[in-house]
């Protein structure tokens, strides 16, 4: 018998949640219910629902930080959001965090199963299968990978390297499409008819990474009633994908490397070795060596892992997918929430060419998912008006390559003048001081997006990882906005 699939109804609104958690049942659902903040991500930790019915009234947070807490625990968990709010600035912004739908009270219940449905029917079951649908649109994401010359020459890769056992290491920034690549190997591989297995190092706590990678036998630690087969087991014979790799605790990598040279390991509490033949592919946004010059890594896991490495350039560098993109994720999110927004405009489509993407596909992604469940274009050009430019050379930061940095204009030469016929020195140019000032408020503001938008805008999270306090992160992201406004109004 199929396992039920199970719903998380977090509202604490006890006859509204008993009324959805009846219907649900009564559809073959299995339901918990949490009535507030604290409450609904212990529930999700303990239930690991396939799904989160969420009221944006959820007490005692704004629900855009139950939202964030929801996505940032579980990202790959759709999360339907509803409340009495109709505001579009309100939908913009849960779907900004990741919301898989919103809908408005009060609904019909037929509505709701429906877009439950059809979330459900993109997403990963939850016994962890994948579903026929989203192989196939991974599948039609991926014949993208070769649009440019770039990509072509990644897609030779795959093609030469699928077929063999060796270790894969995929590098590039965050939102590139490493899964992709991975799932491309997988998917060319002799292996693709045995489990493909994902484990995100960065996304698990390391006092749990392992048990969640080897599993564990029963006494272990306490609790351990029973048997828990890992990563390690459920990809025997298949493929195991360990994204963010470099985020994985030393004392870990000292047993990932073990497994990857002899094929062994042992469980937590286990008192023999077992035997697996999995093929690892591993991901990282880091420089690694990096992370091995400052004994952060392992370097022999490291050299392990780069048998062969395939490296994905940032969308900032192949611009002319951009459109191609613009289209699919246009013509998926209209199928998938039965919308028909009008195609961008070529005033829009110029605009995100002129755009960096400093969250990559992802980022591109997440902007169409938007403009299908809002419809105003305006909105979405505006998003992207609060970025500054980038110049390519810019943009590429250390990697920057050679040629692009000596593109740039070389500075003239200045004569010397004659002091009888010496120009006028100009005193309107700003000092060294302001030019250094300048440039550290530049360096401040690509910082602090940047760590927002690896941490889905999550700004506790954020101020964490820069290391400055919550409301120090606030205020700074108010000056930045006034800032941009200031740049925005006309000279006089």
């Amino acid at each position: 018998m199929q396992p039920k699939t199970r719903i998380l109804i977090a509202d604490d609104d006890q006859a509204m949640a008993r009324s959805l958690g009846e219907y649900l049942t009564r559809r073959n659902f299995d339901i918990a219910v949490a009535s507030n903040h604290e409450e609904s991500l212990r529930t999700l930790r303990s239930f690991d629902p396939g799904m989160v019915l969420l009221d944006f009234t959820l007490p005692p947070v704004d629900g855009s930080e139950t939202l964030e807490r929801l996505k940032q625990l579980r990202p790959e968990t759709p999360v339907i959001v509803y409340s009495s709010e109709a505001d579009p600035e309100v939908v913009f912004r849960i779907s900004k965090l990741g919301a898989e739908d919103y809908i408005t009270t009060p609904f019909q219940l037929n509505d709701l199963f429906s877009r439950i449905s059809r979330a459900l029917e993109k997403r990963v079951s939850p016994d962890g299968g994948q579903l026929r649908d989203r192989v196939r649109r991974q599948s039609d994401f991926s014949t993208l990978f070769g649009t440019s010359p770039r990509m072509e020459e990644i897609k030779n890769t795959i093609e030469q390297v699928a077929d063999t056992s060796a270790t894969v290491l995929i590098r590039g920034e965050s939102g590139t499409g490493k899964e992709v690549v991975a799932r491309m190997i997988y998917g060319q591989s002799l292996r693709r008819d045995k489990p493909f297995v994902k484990v995100n190092c960065a996304a698990i706590p390391h006092e749990l990474l392992e048990s969640e990678l080897f599993g564990y036998e029963p006494g272990a630690f306490t609790g351990a009633n029973r048997q828990k087969l890992g990563k390690f087991d459920q990809a025997n014979f298949g493929t195991l994908f360990l994204d963010e790799i470099s985020e994985m605790h030393p004392a870990l990598q000292a047993k990932l490397l073990h497994v990857l040279q002899d094929g062994q390991f042992s469980r937590l509490g286990g008192k023999r070795d077992i035997a697996v033949d999995v093929r690892v592919l591993a991901a990282t946004n880091k420089f690694l060596e990096q992370a091995v010059a400052q004994g952060a890594f392992r370097e022999d896991l490291f050299y392990r892992l780069n048998v062969v490495t395939i490296h994905i350039p940032p969308l900032r560098e192949r611009r002319e997918e951009i459109p191609l993109f613009l289209d699919f994720f246009l013509r998926k999110y209209s199928e998938f929430y039965g919308k028909q927004p009008p195609a961008f405009s070529e005033y829009a489509v110029t605009r995100m060419l002129d755009y960096t993407w400093p969250g990559n596909i992802r980022e591109l992604e997440n902007l169409v998912k938007r403009y299908v469940i809002v419809g105003n274009e305006s909105q979405i050009i505006r998003e992207l008006s609060t970025h500054k430019p980038i110049m390519y050379a810019e943009a590429a930061g250390p990697m920057a390559t050679p040629s692009v940095t000596q593109s740039r204009p070389s500075a003239p030469t200045v004569e010397p003048q004659a002091p009888g016929n010496s120009k006028p020195v100009r005193d309107d140019r700003p000092s060294l001081l302001e030019i250094g000032r300048r440039a550290a408020m530049q360096a401040e503001r690509e910082a602090i997006e940047r760590v927002l938008l690896e941490t889905r805008w999550n700004r506790r999270q954020a101020a964490k990882i820069l290391k400055i306090s919550y409301k120090a992160l606030l205020n700074k992201l108010k000056l930045m906005e006034e800032q941009s406004a200031q740049s925005k109004q006309p000279e006089a």
